[in-house]
């Protein structure tokens, strides 16, 4: 899955340059262009700070890199979309988005959505933030977040895997 041609759909549907874009998200004007044309993939860190600068969402430029299908199959051999191992497990620009998660995540950055989420540790174990509250997920855990509250979360252990699934906003 090339994310590239989302990220430049939005960038011109903005009216905004490689390099306006690339100053708000702090990354150099050359790598965003990489990424735009397929032959570099960003970093989940990267991918949300130029989701930032287009004042959107990963998830969102994620979805937009895939035409939505009535019925999908995502099979396991399906590579990560990132360098930091995110696979979508449901493609295109549906109302429901499901991504695991495999290796670092970034817990400097808290997120926000509009839409519900949920966090489902398959593997490992992960601390999550909720509305300034601390938890610590084992396999098999689910934390359900509500629209619009603040949270943010990391692995604790090598091995981690965690799905993250969220509904889109009306």
């Amino acid at each position: 899955m090339n994310v590239g041609p989302g990220i430049r759909r939005r960038r011109r549907a903005l009216e905004l340059t490689l390099a306006d874009v690339a100053r708000r998200a702090g990354v150099s004007v050359p790598f965003l262009s990489q990424v735009e044309n397929g032959r570099s993939r960003p970093s989940m860190n990267s991918l949300q700070r130029i989701a930032d600068a287009l004042d959107t969402t990963a998830v969102e430029l994620l979805a937009a890199a895939e035409t939505p299908r009535p019925v999908d199959v995502v099979r396991a051999a399906t590579p990560p979309t990132t360098e930091g191992g995110v696979r979508p497990l449901v493609r295109g620009q549906q109302r429901l988005h499901a991504l695991e998660f495999t290796g670092d995540h970034d817990w400097d950055r808290a997120y926000r959505h509009a839409g519900d989420e949920i966090l489902y540790v398959a593997d490992g174990s992960a601390e999550v933030e909720a509305d300034g509250t601390r938890y610590i997920l084992e396999r098999g855990d689910t934390l359900y977040c509500a629209a619009e509250l603040p949270h943010r979360w990391r692995p604790l252990e090598p091995g981690t895997r965690v799905l993250l699934v969220g509904v889109a906003a009306p």
